[in-house]
């Protein structure tokens, strides 16, 4: 069989290495270019993640190593970056703060084992073709999870970048801001001016070219200033000598009942990995003309988890901002990533000394950047101007994360965005139809398009799945409509467009809706059931034994021509 080289059929055929399917000589530089601009962006930004999980900078090297080998192997977009990321973070140090002290060797183990969770659950999730849970947070919950997860890492960053000792960890957010505030006049202005610097330096050139590595540049010129004006003795701290190596494969020894207590954790934790995962595998797509696979990426990130786990790391993410710059930066392939990989690996065997004068608050800088663009402001002002519904969905899921311990406001985020779902599936009602003048169209009742009606026969839709939530309002809104007719209704016709499934809930409100119109009389039709699922289930359910002989049309029109009898 003779398969494209351009496109799915080829791709599919690879076990491994899927990015690499299309790949030319010719893409070398673009991808070594693409490499190289992306390890500049990723040193500094694994680092400072890494300290925002309360873990050292080289947990987050080894992070990024295991993330972006395991993905370069097992997923399958060409341009995502997998490695330490700023959106589970907060979310990982808040739910192991609690079960050991920050930073401490039961820390990390913890961590460990979260890593090995979280890989798993995502590489059954790719497997079993779990793509969908990565829809289960709508867009404005999900602009809110990311206001609560900006707001933690800039209260979390506040003492770095003022100089303040930290208060502890296990305080809520709040709680931790209000005991900030009374020491704010003992805030060191060395830190804060190199925090502030950091910042802007990363934001001007992000404003010029993201291209540009503003926060590698912001580091250097922070590292030289501390060097060249002795800051360290003006109480500003350093990262000091780091203990660096390559990472060596490890399997935690942790109990069964550790392991236990972290699944929750671990759930939330992939849902957040998922819907991340998905977002930038379908914002930058390896082919324009085929869908991209979801469900591989996350195997991909979930191998990555779990060799970042092995390499003694956190859990790993996709990478919407790094992906963006493989991307933009010509990369053609996961080979940019393994570029990347390259230079990380070099750093950690040879520039070990190069860290140990890097403030902490530059650091803190980057982190402040980090958390100001992932809050998207436009679109929340967007969805405050055109849905407030949606508008109070943003506040309250950020206010669940600002306000509790960060995972249950996770949680909380992922429950209103199911139960708002399931509301807007409950407010489906019955709309009456009419034809447009002059045509075979039936059409929604308008009061801006005119319409017109037959005496004696009501046609209507319902535009939403039929299902156990709202059979009943269906059933009652029909007798509704066809007992306040002034005339004698003799056919009802049900324009189906809309219905794409039927549960056996609804399936028996249906039958015994059709069973009370053909006992009063009135023949009972269904127009324009396109859905494939929503024909299986009225085989499936019998409905179409209710409905009798030919009383299933391609349109209303049709209906009418087939069942209609002139009025008496």
């Amino acid at each position: 069989m003779v398969q494209r080289r351009d496109g799915g059929a080829l791709t599919k055929a690879w076990p491994v290495f899927r990015s690499f399917a299309s790949w030319r000589p010719a893409f070398l530089t673009p991808d070594i270019i693409a490499g190289l601009t992306l390890a500049a962006i990723v040193i500094p930004e694994q680092m400072a993640t890494a300290r925002l999980g309360h873990f050292t900078p080289l947990l987050g090297f080894f992070a990024f190593l295991g993330g972006s080998l395991a993905f370069a192997v097992f997923g399958s977009n060409r341009f995502l970056s997998c490695g330490a990321d700023s959106t589970i973070t907060p979310i990982i140090a808040g739910g192991l703060v609690a079960l050991a002290a920050s930073g401490s060797p039961d820390y990390v183990m913890q961590a460990v084992v979260l890593a090995l969770i979280v890989g798993l659950f995502l590489i059954i999730g790719g497997i079993c073709r779990m793509g969908w849970v990565a829809d289960l947070l709508s867009v404005p919950v999900t602009a809110g999870f990311l206001v609560g997860i900006s707001a933690h890492i800039l209260i979390s960053q506040l003492p770095t970048i003022l100089g303040l000792p930290a208060p502890d960890s296990k305080l809520a957010m709040l709680a931790r801001l209000g005991a900030l505030l009374p020491n704010l006049g003992d805030a060191n202005p060395f830190t804060l001016a190199i925090g502030l610097g950091v910042l802007i330096v990363i934001a001007t050139s992000e404003r010029i070219n993201p291209r540009i590595p503003g926060a590698l540049i912001g580091l250097v010129a922070a590292s030289a200033a501390v060097v060249l004006t002795g800051l360290e003795h003006r109480g500003v701290s350093v990262l000091g000598v780091i203990s660096v190596g390559l990472p060596k494969l490890t399997v935690p020894d942790g109990s069964l009942g550790q392991w236990i207590r972290l699944v929750p954790l671990g759930l939330i934790i992939s849902i957040v990995v998922m819907v991340q995962t998905a977002a930038t595998t379908r914002s930058f797509p390896s082919d324009a003309d085929q869908p991209p696979d979801v469900n591989r990426d996350f195997i991909g990130v979930g191998v990555g988890s779990v060799l970042a786990g092995l390499f003694g790391a956190f859990p790993v993410n996709a990478s919407p901002p790094r992906t963006g710059i493989v991307s933009e930066t010509g990369g053609r392939s996961q080979l940019a990533g393994l570029v990347a990989v390259a230079v990380v690996f070099l750093l950690l065997m040879f520039g070990a000394a190069l860290l140990r004068h890097v403030p902490e608050a530059a650091l803190g800088g980057v982190l402040l950047f980090v958390a100001l663009r992932i809050v998207h402001v436009q679109q929340i002002v967007a969805i405050y101007r055109q849905s407030w519904i949606e508008f109070v969905l943003i506040v309250a899921t950020a206010a669940a994360i600002i306000l509790f311990p960060i995972q249950q406001g996770v949680g909380i985020g992922i429950t209103l965005s199911l139960v708002y779902g399931v509301w807007s599936i409950t407010r489906a009602r019955l709309l009456r139809f009419e034809r447009i003048p002059g045509t075979s169209i039936w059409w929604p009742a308008s009061s801006h398009l005119p319409g017109e009606t037959e005496s004696g026969i009501v046609v209507a839709g319902f535009q939403a799945p039929l299902s156990f939530l709202n059979a009943n309002d269906f059933r009652q809104d029909v007798l509704n409509a066809l007992h306040s007719s002034a005339v004698k209704i003799r056919l009802f016709v049900l324009e189906a467009t809309g219905i794409l499934a039927i549960d056996f809930t609804a399936a028996q409100a249906l039958n015994a809706l059709i069973r009370q119109c053909r006992s009063e009389g009135i023949d009972f039709a269904i127009a324009r059931l396109e859905s494939i699922r929503a024909q299986e289930a009225i085989t499936q359910f019998g409905i179409d034994r209710s409905l009798g002989p030919n009383r299933i049309f391609h349109s209303v029109a049709e209906a009418l021509a087939a069942l209609q009898a002139p009025a008496a």
